[in-house]
């Protein structure tokens, strides 16, 4: 499958191409509502597919669209996984795909959902406050979050880049994107309690991973590092066996942890972490896939317009509009030349998580 092919120009036809490429596998297939509604009325769902009578305890899950527009690149993966396995079934793995875990933010081009909540920081643990906001957020609210429609043009740039030499690169990383839980219109917002997102898997996750004694979880994102590269960023302290599964199947220079290695930022409430923490099965291997599209400074311009516009603006504007194609385009690359390299690099990345499961020994605990 070609990348024109695989990469759906809208929510609505990777939701609709998803849901055709389960049933076509005979696979079982679930929908679950989050409560608002998509650009044309279409209702908003979370699709699961996952293999049914497979009795094994080796299960393979990988997920798509925490982070609503980063979604595009996660359905291309799926979809590829989908129609290449109507003919080379996966034997031996138990597969689960949770697809548009973000359909909101999917559909209206966001990266948070329709509370402004970005996911990836709002799987607290149970003893963790949604409150509180890194030391220096409150200081940069006024650059961050401009309570004002987008202008035609504004030095945003120049002020990112005078504020990261006052400060410096890592300070602001951790400043900005580790999360915040007290400007619920601000950027990487975490929200005030669970979503309706993390309610569902909170309900449904133990279901579908019912017998299982080996998880492989890869979620799929972009935007952060250089065009195409790819790097699995893991975020909770890793056992002797799960650091051996990720060399042994990746490569040691295939991931960053944040208990022996900098990672870009730590930050919280994060789903990897949630997911281990709630030890449903013996040994749970969770791996947050990244790949690069464009610079960070470029970045942070593209969330803060649309989140500007979003808040702001009118929804009908062109000024709206633009950002929010800028914001799809920062994270989904129209090139061909990147669709192709991180498509054919996310599939090979689920081969070798599933080769590695059918070679592990589920006898040697996590």
């Amino acid at each position: 499958m070609g990348p024109t092919a695989a990469f759906a120009p809208d929510y609505a036809t990777a939701r609709a191409r998803f849901r055709d490429a389960v049933r076509g596998l005979d696979w079982r297939l679930e929908t679950h509502g989050v409560g608002v509604n998509g650009p044309d009325g279409e209702e908003l769902t979370i699709d699961v597919g996952y293999c049914q009578d497979c009795e094994v305890d080796k299960t393979l899950v990988v997920s798509s669209g925490v982070h609503g527009v980063e979604g595009f690149f996660g359905s291309a993966v799926q979809l590829a996984l989908l129609q290449r396995w109507a003919t080379e079934p996966p034997a031996g793995v138990h597969c689960v795909l949770l697809h548009g875990l973000n359909p909101y933010g999917f559909a209206w081009l966001r990266r948070g959902d329709h509370n402004n909540v970005d996911l990836n920081r709002n799987f607290l643990l149970p003893s963790e406050p949604y409150a509180g906001s890194p030391s220096g957020y409150a200081d940069l609210d006024g650059l961050l979050n401009p309570q004002s429609p987008p202008p035609r043009w504004e030095p945003f740039t120049l002020k990112a880049l005078w504020a990261i030499a006052r400060n410096g690169m890592q300070r602001m990383r951790n400043t900005v994107a580790t999360g915040q839980y007290d400007f619920p219109k601000g950027l990487f917002y975490g929200g005030a309690e669970p979503s309706r997102s993390h309610q569902l898997l909170s309900e449904h996750l133990p279901r579908w991973l019912q017998g299982s004694q080996s998880v492989a979880h890869l979620d799929f994102h972009t935007g952060l590092g250089p065009s195409a590269a790819c790097k699995l960023l893991i975020n909770y302290p890793l056992s002797d066996l799960q650091r051996a599964w990720l060399t042994e199947w990746f490569g040691a220079d295939a991931f960053e942890s944040s208990d022996r290695s900098s990672i870009a930022y730590d930050a919280r409430g994060e789903f990897g972490r949630w997911c281990v923490s709630r030890k449903l099965t013996s040994n749970y291997l969770f791996a947050c896939a990244e790949y690069g599209t464009a610079a960070p400074v470029k970045m942070l311009a593209g969330l803060r317009a649309e989140n500007r516009a979003y808040h702001w603006g009118q929804p009908s504007a062109a000024s709206t509009t633009a950002a929010k194609q800028q914001l799809k385009e920062l994270f989904c690359p129209a090139s061909e030349a990147w669709r192709t390299q991180v498509l054919q690099h996310g599939v090979g990345l689920v081969d070798r998580a599933i080769q590695g499961l059918r070679k592990s020994d589920n006898a040697r605990s996590g």
